[in-house]
């Protein structure tokens, strides 16, 4: 029945957009000029009470009371309220306005007034229909609640939904406030190849192109990490890229195959120093734009308040997992172990691989934080320098915030050996079947062969810390357009 409503009105609209023209009338005009915009009316009555203002909108509400009428008219700042009379904007005019429909876009001149009711409103003197709309707009009290069209039709949704407006515009400030962050800390921003024909920097399958003129298959990038790193060893001692990532996995409320992140690296610097780069922006990105470092999400207070807890990853597999790998230590103990406890485990996974799947699979959800989990496994960090300590470990981080892993970061692995060996080990598993292992990249190795200093790297999802920061549920939510299947 909807879907018939909407397609009758469809067609009558046509029939309109086609009276307009036999009348005279551009249905689709050119610019307007605009000297406010509905904030500035609305913040600014008192000073503009009396004045001339013009401005243009979509047409949101309307009442009609014969000769006169009263609309809301909706620009990017928000909805103000338009008065017009047929003695006032002209017969043609007024008869120009009564085939306007909800969802048309025009633009009034006029005076700020306020009614007897206390609204704040334009009394158009003159106004001009700019653009027709052929569809009609969700229905007026129900808006856009259909989840999988406001993904698909995201344009409908920015219509109709100022909570999703305010989503995307914080996302804009949160990514603003991040290039702030580090410009002002001396980082410089740079931008690093899409096209990969060595997918690095991370354990994810690629998505897989082709270039005719080359004639060779080509990556888009699962990480800006490795080319970052050769910077590094160039002489840019502090640099950063934010950009889309591209990884051919599942989708879910915190995947999608095409997301943004931020990468930094810094020479002379360690995984410690990441930390404090992690907490330091969260945080003032959090105080700058909600004006507070401690938020609400979906129900559950989250205090950003650096420093953080620190907590070694075996020490959290023993607590959330009752399970104390440091008492267990080769790999057919381990293997036993993981089968006691539904663990999936193939022959040759060892110790390291299966604290990780027991992290992974027991104990990331309960981590409510924010908090740092350090020193992970050396099998499943081939890019991170090993732990002086004991070198089965690697001075690697993540930091978890909801139970939402946001940030990964490593004192960098600069021994091009021992980068070569990781490499080699990797590239094996990849021969056994793991696709999402990491290819070996001789580049990558000859330029460590030239030498980089210590270094400390972080990678921080953006689309995750703009969920937390919205309180919305889904990563969905704040992407523009998630990748979706197809209708048919």
């Amino acid at each position: 029945m909807v879907a018939e409503q909407a397609g009758d009105q469809f067609h009558s609209r046509q029939n309109k957009l086609a009276e307009l023209r036999e009348d005279g009338w551009a249905p689709y005009g050119d610019k307007y000029r605009v000297t406010h915009s509905s904030r500035q009316i609305l913040n600014d009555f008192e000073m503009l009470e009396g004045s001339g203002v013009s401005f243009f909108g979509r047409l949101m509400t309307r009442r009609d009371h014969g000769k006169a009428s009263f609309a809301h008219l909706q620009d990017e700042n928000g909805q103000i309220q338009i008065y017009l009379r047929e003695d006032r904007v002209g017969h043609n005019e007024y008869g120009l306005y009564q085939k306007l429909d909800i969802g048309d876009i025009i633009g009034v001149t006029g005076e700020v007034f306020k009614t007897r009711k206390g609204e704040i409103t334009v009394n158009v003197s003159s106004f001009k229909l700019l653009t027709k709309a052929l569809r009609p707009l969700p229905e007026k009290w129900h808006g856009l609640k259909d989840i999988e069209m406001r993904y698909r039709q995201r344009y409908i949704d920015l219509m109709v939904n100022p909570e999703s407006r305010r989503v995307f515009t914080l996302r804009s400030k949160v990514i603003q406030k991040m290039r702030d962050f580090l410009t002002d800390r001396g980082f410089l921003e740079v931008e690093t190849p899409v096209m990969h024909t060595v997918a690095g920097g991370a354990t994810a399958r690629p998505f897989v192109t082709y270039h005719n003129t080359l004639d060779i298959e080509l990556y888009l990038r699962i990480a800006t990490e490795l080319h970052l790193k050769r910077l590094v060893v160039g002489g840019f001692e502090k640099v950063f890229e934010l950009g889309r990532i591209f990884r051919n996995e599942g989708i879910s409320t915190n995947h999608n195959p095409e997301f943004t992140s931020v990468e930094i690296y810094q020479a002379n610097a360690d995984y410690e120093d990441m930390m404090s780069i992690t907490e330091e922006m969260v945080s003032s990105i959090a105080r700058d734009i909600l004006g507070s470092t401690i938020i609400n999400y979906q129900g559950k207070e989250l205090d950003l308040t650096p420093p953080w807890p620190r907590k070694y990853l075996i020490d959290t597999v023993k607590e959330l997992a009752l399970v104390d790998f440091s008492q267990i230590n080769d790999d057919v103990s381990a293997r036993q172990v993981a089968a006691e406890h539904g663990i999936e485990v193939e022959k040759t996974t060892t110790r390291g691989e299966i604290i990780f799947a027991f992290f992974e699979e027991m104990c990331e959800k309960k981590l409510w934080g924010p908090v740092f989990v350090k020193d992970y496994p050396v099998e499943v960090s081939p890019l991170a320098r090993r732990c002086t300590h004991n070198p089965d470990f690697t001075n690697r981080f993540e930091a978890f915030l909801a139970g939402k892993e946001i940030a990964n970061a490593f004192t960098e692995l600069i021994d091009p050996l021992d980068q070569r060996e990781r490499f080699e080990q990797q590239v094996s598993q990849r021969l056994a079947g793991d696709d999402e292992a990491h290819m070996m990249d001789k580049d990558f190795i000859t330029a460590l062969e030239y030498g980089m200093p210590p270094t400390g790297g972080l990678g921080i999802g953006v689309d995750r810390l703009v969920m937390l920061l919205t309180d919305s549920p889904s990563i969905r939510d704040v992407i523009l357009f998630p990748t979706m299947k197809p209708k048919e």
